[in-house]
This record gives structure tokens, sequence and C-alpha cells, in this order.
């Protein structure tokens, strides 16, 4: 047998950049987590998840209050341990410790230190795929996302987003862990899955050295 396929990815980006497309699609791809007879459940897990409360679009990992800090860094800790864990596995997360960064920097300006998570996570040999797109490119993406999302009213302004990107941006630049920057300004998911492929691929991204 040759080698064990176990990549462990973090896409991360701002609303509207298409991560969890680009997520479910890397996440079924033969060259990422090998061919396949039969549809099962690989994991792909996200910090986004509101978790924290008991109604629809509330708060979590990423958007916690400041009592709730210490709630959130144990929720990160637990992932991790489990990342480590199972470390012969594939691992594809949609939103993570960069988007809870942004968030806290921009609406409590505190920074989060999280060099104790990335510290673990690259030895686990996970890798950042940044999603962006260009400012002008967001109006037809939420065009698109409007037809299907359950909370339209998240789209209303745009300019939040466009700031969030270059604060995700600066933030990736300062990470320890390898990272692409994936441009979906032509909202070509395949396109950008096949860019991804290729960068895990080529950088050996897609195995866990012995």
């Amino acid at each position: 047998m040759g080698n064990k396929l176990c990549p462990k990815i973090i896409l991360e980006g701002t609303r509207l950049t298409f991560k969890t497309e680009i997520a479910f699609s890397l996440n079924e791809h033969p060259r990422i987590v090998g061919p396949r007879k039969y549809r099962y459940h690989s994991p792909l897990i996200s910090a986004e998840w509101c978790s924290f409360t008991n109604y629809p679009w509330g708060r979590g990992p990423i958007n916690f209050e400041p009592h709730e800090e210490a709630l959130a860094m144990e929720v990160y800790a637990t992932w991790v341990k489990m990342f480590e864990l199972q470390k012969y596995y594939s691992w594809i997360v949609d939103r993570f410790h960069i988007s809870t960064m942004a968030y806290q920097k921009q609406t409590y300006n505190k920074d989060c230190d999280f060099c104790w998570l990335e510290g673990r996570l690259l030895p686990l040999n996970f890798r950042i795929v940044f999603c962006t797109r260009s400012p002008e490119s967001f109006e037809a993406a939420r065009e698109e996302r409007l037809k299907v999302s359950g909370n339209p009213s998240q789209y209303n302004a745009l300019t939040p987003f466009i700031r969030e990107q270059e604060v995700m941006r600066d933030l990736i630049a300062k990470s320890m862990l390898p990272s692409l920057i994936l441009d979906i300004s032509d909202n070509n998911v395949p396109a950008a899955v096949e860019r991804a492929a290729d960068w895990l691929e080529q950088g050996g991204g897609l195995y866990m050295p012995d």
C-alpha cells in the first residue's frame, strides 16, 4: 500500500468566499481523500457552529462574548486533543482560530493568543487555505447566496466582510502554519478546489510525515 492520505486543512475567509462549498468539494475529491466507490461521512467540522446558545445564529467559539472566553478556549483545546489522538486521519475545518481572532479583534478589540494552538497543529501538518475575493466581486456572490440563505439579513452590508478579509489576511501572514491564498473572485469553485489540491500535493500537505 502507498502513503495514507490524511490531509488536515483549515479553510478561512470572510462570508461569501464559498468556504463551505470548497470544504465539501475537498472532502470528496479523490486527490484529497482518495477514490470512493460509495459516499461516507468523513469529518468536516467548524468553529462557526453556534453551540453556545439555544437559538439559531447565536454564539459559538468564534463570536463568543467576553464572559465565554474560557468556554471557547476549552472547545479549541478539545478539538486539538482529538486531532492529536487521531493524527492519521483527514480533517477538514470550515473556519477555525483565525476567524475567532478576527472577530474578537474587530468586535471587542481583543487580541486572542493562539500560539499554543498553532504550536500543536503544526506537527500534525495542518495547512490554512485562505479563501478570498476582490472587493468588487462580493455583490455577485451575495446575489448567489441569497437564493439559498436562511438568514439573508446577514448579507445586507458588504463593507464589514471586505474589512474582515483584510484583518484575516494580516493574521494569516503572521501564522506559523503554511497557507495558500485562494482567490475565488470568479466564483469557480471546481477550479479553486483544483488549485488547492495542487498546492497540497506539491507541498507535502496530503500525508503525515513518519
